[in-house]
């Protein structure tokens, strides 16, 4: 018997699912479906290209597990495709005493995830890596790549294809309903495309709507927590001729004290070095600048009360990373802390990216990946990085749910 499977959203996630549907089950009838019309148009195509080697996440969480199975596949994929991987290597540096004590647990928490290249280096192996930079200490993770994941997206798409699947672009899911079918329950997916509004009777769903997942979630009657933030992270670029100012990847110590990681800089495969990003709240699901305002959409935030829980608690590291997003030189001042050369004419503009951030009720920023089944519909509630790196591994895991016999995902181990 064909089952007919709908997966919403043409990200890299979507598109990963969708293939390894396909290939553990070649005679499913599926199809995705794209609102833009491209592929990656948002957050996959938006994001720093950094395949995360899977550093600072808790010993036995999805994140840290799926983060290094997704690695294993994903520079495998890339091999096999000749899709151009840059192992540039990642330091984390520490600007002082505090943040060099940092590094230790940062050390351990690679080491127990399987990360065994990291290190500890003083000042002396740090300016041999990277002879501009400035602290005390740094974690360096030679390993640590990068990738343009809007290609391995198309890439993913090229298979999914090859194995059956249809993939509509600018079609909008903007209903999910479940009735009783011929002998069985199915999901009636309303789809709004060029011609207007149409309704598709599936066996199952799955929902990787990013930005929009708690809208999507709601639709399938799983309630409206965890809500969608959507965070705006701006960006400067290296002009062409400095470049070499780095060499890799610039993190810094991340602080607990606050939900965002902070300025760092990013080389990617194109040849481009971004500065950034910072993380301003949005004022549209889609609010890549300043000009972009969706009514809707801040209505949406003002009524949440997990919003403003977030922000009472938070509202000091939004009030500094306002000022960054106004003001250049209070931007690049976080940069120079870590390279001190930095003119204010050595950087351009780049394009912005914009994350969905989830917020549980209390306002607490939902750090791990969060999968959902509601019936017949599968909703990947908060994918925040690493989930691009970790996608193929994801994909795996919602494969397994959908094969397990009471639907339910498995834990991150099994």
């Amino acid at each position: 018997m064909t089952i007919r499977v709908a997966v919403v959203g043409g990200g890299i996630l979507g598109v990963a699912i969708a293939r390894e549907l396909l290939r553990r089950h070649p005679d499913t009838a599926l199809t995705l479906f794209e609102k833009e019309d491209r592929l990656a148009a948002h957050q996959t195509g938006h994001n720093s290209g950094v395949i995360h080697a899977g550093l600072y996440y808790q010993p036995g969480s999805a994140k840290a597990v799926l983060c290094r199975r997704g690695v294993a596949l994903l520079e495998r994929f890339c091999a096999e495709r000749g899709i151009r991987r840059v192992a540039c290597g990642k330091l984390v540096v520490a600007r002082d005493e505090t943040e060099r004590a940092r590094l230790d647990d940062i050390r351990d928490r690679a080491l127990a995830n399987g990360v065994a290249d990291v290190r500890i280096i003083g000042p002396a192996g740090l300016r041999e890596l990277e002879p501009r930079i400035r602290g005390v200490a740094a974690l360096h993770s030679p390993s640590t790549s990068i990738v343009d994941f809007a290609e391995v997206t198309r890439a993913l798409a090229d298979d999914a294809v090859a194995a059956g699947a249809t993939i509509a672009l600018g079609h909008e899911v903007v209903g999910l309903r479940i009735r009783d079918g011929h002998g069985d329950r199915e999901v009636i997916v309303t789809v709004r495309g060029p011609d207007g509004d149409d309704h598709h009777p599936f066996d199952r769903v799955i929902a990787c709507a990013g930005l929009y997942s708690d809208r999507l979630a709601t639709m399938a009657g799983d309630g409206p927590d965890p809500v969608i933030m959507p965070f705006r992270g701006e960006y400067y670029a290296l002009k062409p001729h400095r470049r070499d100012l780095v060499n890799g990847l610039v993190y810094p110590v991340p602080d607990p004290r606050y939900p965002f990681l902070g300025v760092h800089f990013t080389p990617r495969v194109d040849g481009t070095v971004l500065i950034g990003p910072n993380a301003v709240l949005a004022l549209a699901r889609e609010g890549y600048t300043w000009r972009d305002v969706s009514p809707a959409d801040l209505a949406g935030i003002a009524r949440s009360p997990a919003f403003w829980r977030f922000a009472r608690r938070h509202w000091r590291t939004g009030i500094r990373e306002l000022s960054g997003s106004l003001s250049r030189r209070r931007f690049l001042a976080a940069a120079r802390a870590y390279l001190p050369e930095l003119a204010d004419d050595d950087v351009e503009p780049a394009a912005a990216g914009v994350r969905a951030q989830a917020l549980d009720r209390d306002g607490g920023l939902v750090d791990d990946f969060r999968i959902s089944v509601r019936d017949r519909v599968v909703v990947l509630r908060n994918a925040p990085s690493p989930a691009a790196t970790s996608s193929m591994a994801i994909a795996e895991h919602v494969v397994d749910a959908l094969d397990s016999p009471d639907g339910q995902p498995p834990g991150p181990n099994g």
